[in-house]
């Protein structure tokens, strides 16, 4: 399994060399409009350093729910998976998971409609935990043991278009800032026999589209996409391209705006594809380098960004307001 050293560490010397070869379709973009051999490079660093979790977050998304054959695949979106064991060196989608409490996993998809996430009661000794994460990798909202307590419950899970109010019978509604949302369910698991009890919980947890909730017809269904396919391990290959699928689908912010303003002038962002091999040799030498000098900033922090609270260690935001 990848540690997150690794991967990061990576990242930046492997990811676009493999590009000069292997490209996305050509974008032709006008000459004049790429920014000069300096800002290209400060571009690729800045984005590098904005779009690591994003791309991470969507590889993850295709292997566990879109494609079938990733030796990955947990459920299509909307359908929750129970592991009925702890993870194993073989789960290498995320990297580092938990080994104590294992997990169910759930990937809305909250186009057409919110999506009703049930939880059954669980005794108030066992630890459980669903945690809310959207496409910027924000973690948005918290139900279980700690959150809401161990009482049965309905919460509905909004996408950053919704309007409506809150229907009788939901306990609290959370907003995702992107239509694709993922769900870690964590159930605690106290000895190996405990696993029994596990499932059980984990067979309380539901997940329905609000009008099946509420009785009423269903919408029409969201269109079907055609997602580029993504991998973990292809990050280090195709980290632009990936990069340039993801904000497909993660809707800008005044907290990003500049970042995807540049990002937008190298031909990544909504209505545009990243042609590394339309570049220049100039150009692709200064996308690597900037995109080497953006893994080295990610390392350097991993290395000395975190610190120690009551023995605990925790991240401290970095400097870069490129980082959300």
């Amino acid at each position: 399994m990848l540690t997150k050293r690794e991967l990061l560490h990576s990242a930046a010397m492997a990811a676009l060399v493999a590009t000069t070869v292997r490209s996305a379709p050509a974008f032709a973009q006008d000459k004049a409009e790429w920014p000069s051999l300096l800002e290209a490079k400060d571009i690729a660093e800045e984005g590098f350093i904005y779009g690591l979790p994003l791309v991470m977050n969507y590889a993850v998304m295709q292997e566990y729910s879109v494609d079938r054959n990733s030796g990955q695949f947990k459920a299509p979106f909307n359908d929750i998976y129970n592991m009925n064991h702890v993870a194993t060196p073989e789960d290498t989608a995320i990297i580092t998971p938990n080994s104590d409490t294992p997990y169910s996993m759930l990937w809305l998809d909250l186009r057409a409609e919110p999506m009703v996430i049930s939880v059954p009661a669980v005794e108030k000794d066992r630890y459980y935990s669903v945690q809310l994460i959207d496409g910027n990798t924000y973690n948005f909202g918290y139900v279980g043991t700690r959150a809401t307590g161990t009482e049965p419950g309905d919460y509905l899970v909004v996408g950053p278009d919704w309007k409506g109010d809150t229907p009788t019978g939901i306990k609290q509604v959370f907003r995702s800032t992107t239509p694709f949302t993922f769900a870690a369910f964590r159930t605690q698991l106290f000895n190996p026999g405990d696993m029994p009890n596990v499932e059980k919980v984990q067979s309380g947890y539901k997940a329905q589209p609000l009008s099946a909730f509420l009785k009423q017809p269903a919408p029409p269904a969201a269109p079907k996409i055609a997602f580029l396919p993504a991998t973990t391990a292809g990050i280090k290959d195709n980290f632009f391209q990936y990069l340039d699928a993801a904000l497909q689908f993660v809707p800008e912010t005044p907290r990003d705006k500049a970042i995807r303003t540049k990002l937008a002038k190298i031909g990544i962002g909504p209505g545009k594809t990243f042609a590394f091999k339309d570049l220049s040799l100039e150009h692709k030498a200064e996308i690597l380098v900037g995109m080497k000098q953006g893994d080295g900033k990610v390392d350097k922090w991993l290395t000395g960004g975190n610190k120690n609270v009551n023995g605990w260690s925790m991240a401290t935001r970095p400097s870069s307001t490129a980082i959300g």
